[in-house]
């Protein structure tokens, strides 16, 4: 069986399944079409920014049902009926539990709800009514820090699932900062902010470098002088480096962007899609 490919989804606030207006709209409703149609996993397991453990030891959701977690507030009603169609997996939890305890991460499974930087975006790429995903969903957390290479360690640690045709998926923002919605705002015109450009950028380069180097230049894209403009807090950054450790010896390429306000949508694919 040839290896899945790897995913990082920007997914955008709680709002992106239903602004489908938005330019995102239609990027997320293609990549998931490739993973249903083409890829066609055995099983997802997807790397949330929403998801924070321990500073040193992830979770993971080993249940088979959950419900949602509304991980947001101040936005209508109909925001907090949301729902996405899933089912778990007990027995590919244990396996990925197995996996990082040989990789020397400390980790255990318990019963937690998809928060919205699943199922926000999921709900477009993975529409229960046009593109329903029907392999099992296994959600696992991150550490609760901004270290970028224990972030990229953790990907290599799942790595093996891309053998038995789980695909991995990381959902987080290229850019992503709250606090200078307003200042963009302000500014008018919704361009956007310089260290939204110059930071989006610089990842691009970083993940699309040859893999042997990747890492390395990854970890040097959160040293940047505008790293901490466009990541206040990594939460949001860190999947991506999820993914391009579970990418391994394979290349990644940015499939598309956008840049918005204080934020920057890019989607990452690692691997290649099978014909």
């Amino acid at each position: 069986m040839p290896k899945t490919p790897v995913y990082f989804f920007s997914h955008g606030g709680p709002d992106v399944q239903y602004n489908t207006t938005h330019p995102v709209y239609p990027v997320l409703q293609a990549i998931g079409k490739e993973i249903t149609q083409k890829v066609k996993p055995k099983a997802v397991v997807v790397f949330s920014a929403h998801w924070q453990a321990e500073p040193n030891e992830i979770h993971l959701n080993n249940a088979e049902h959950t419900d949602l977690i509304y991980d947001f507030y101040g936005f209508p009603p109909k925001f907090y009926d949301a729902t996405f169609p899933s089912v778990g997996s007990p027995p590919l939890a244990s396996k990925i539990l197995s996996l990082l305890s040989d990789a020397g991460i400390p980790a255990k499974g318990l019963t937690r709800g998809l928060d919205h930087g699943v199922f926000s975006g999921f709900n477009v790429a993975f529409s229960p009514d046009t593109n329903p995903l029907t392999c099992p969903l296994v959600q696992v957390s991150l550490f609760n820090s901004e270290d970028a290479a224990a972030h990229y360690r953790l990907g290599e640690a799942v790595a093996a699932l891309r053998e038995e045709g789980v695909v991995v998926i990381g959902t987080g923002m290229s850019v992503h900062n709250l606090r200078d919605m307003r200042v963009a705002a302000l500014q008018g015109g919704g361009g956007p902010l310089p260290y939204v450009v110059s930071f989006d950028e610089a990842l691009k380069a970083a993940v699309e470098a040859e893999p042997a180097v990747r890492r390395e230049r990854m970890v040097e894209v959160v040293r940047r002088p505008d790293a901490r403009q466009a990541h206040p807090w990594m939460d949001h950054l860190m999947p991506v480096y999820v993914a391009a450790g579970a990418a391994g010896e394979d290349k990644g390429v940015q499939t598309w962007t956008m840049h918005e306000g204080s934020f920057a949508w890019a989607q990452y694919r690692f691997g290649d899609v099978p014909e």
